[in-house]
């Protein structure tokens, strides 16, 4: 490596192979080194996971930030990641969300060429610093599984860095009365028919013809759980009646029901049962 290259970057974990749809995550070892200025199509959103310092070049000086665990920084896409220069290896979650879910999350509230999300060198989020770790949690255990979950959640992080960073203010609406009958029927039924399907939120939305951040709310307030949630329990209420039944091997039930590997099977079906597949099984 020449001393001009930078130092290698070890990613732990990466959703951009998985289908991920409008944000995807990467949990990387940052290695202290000068990193050059960085142009990204995505609104980049970094998450610490210990203490560090970066330098930042900015406007021809440096300028000089000290990062604890779970300290966040924000850059739009419409702005460069400046050079930066970090002092020690350290361990971050980055998310990379599209553009095109702020507009999403504000059709009905916000033009979208008047959005601008203004950018946070240092800032306290807990939520968002909740979010980045959920996601990383389910890539770590659902690998391709997880991409309903991280679709429901770059909705909702759409939504909350609107209200919370955007140089535009305006109240975002807040839906009631949940999905019309005919609509939370056609989905279900959808959902039902097609659980061996690597399901989206922005399928499930269309179904009904809105946006997908105003058909989580009100999916949501229809069925007290998010279209995530609905869909887990789904998939794991018709495992148990196919193991019931004791015609299929447990690979394929997990299969069948949608999952992606046996393992992370396994950990829902003892997250929802309190036992696994197997045990389920023996125990009738």
């Amino acid at each position: 490596m020449s001393d001009n290259e930078p130092a290698p970057h070890l990613h732990l974990l990466s959703s951009f192979e998985l289908g991920w749809n409008g944000l995807n995550l990467i949990y990387e070892l940052e290695p202290a080194d000068e990193m050059p200025e960085t142009d990204l199509e995505h609104h980049f959103i970094l998450i610490a996971e210990n203490d560090f310092r970066a330098s930042f070049m900015l406007n021809g000086s440096l300028q000089e930030v000290d990062y604890a665990s779970g300290d966040i920084a924000i850059i739009p896409a419409t702005q460069a990641i400046p050079r930066t220069f970090v002092d020690r290896e350290v361990p971050l979650i980055e998310l990379f969300l599209a553009p095109e879910m702020l507009a999403r999350a504000a059709f009905d509230s916000v033009d979208a060429d008047r959005l601008e999300l203004v950018p946070q060198l240092h800032l306290r989020d807990p939520l968002i610093q909740h979010m980045g770790l959920a996601l990383k949690q389910e890539l770590a255990a659902g690998g391709a599984d997880s991409r309903l979950y991280a679709e429901s959640m770059g909705t909702a992080l759409a939504v909350h860095l609107l209200r919370r960073y955007c140089s535009f203010q305006k109240e975002i609406k807040n839906y009631t009365g949940g999905l019309c009958k005919y609509q939370l029927r056609q989905v279900c039924n959808y959902i039902d028919e097609h659980l061996d399907d690597n399901l989206s939120l922005e399928k499930l939305s269309n179904l009904v013809q809105i946006s997908p951040h105003y058909f989580a709310s009100l999916f949501k307030q229809s069925t007290k759980i998010t279209p995530h949630q609905y869909v887990v329990k789904c998939r794991i209420e018709r495992a148990k009646q196919l193991l019931r039944l004791r015609e299929l091997t447990l690979v394929e039930i997990c299969h069948q029901v949608g999952f992606q590997s046996q393992s992370h099977f396994t950990r829902v079906f003892r997250q929802q049962v309190k036992t696994t597949p197997k045990a389920y099984r023996d125990a009738l």
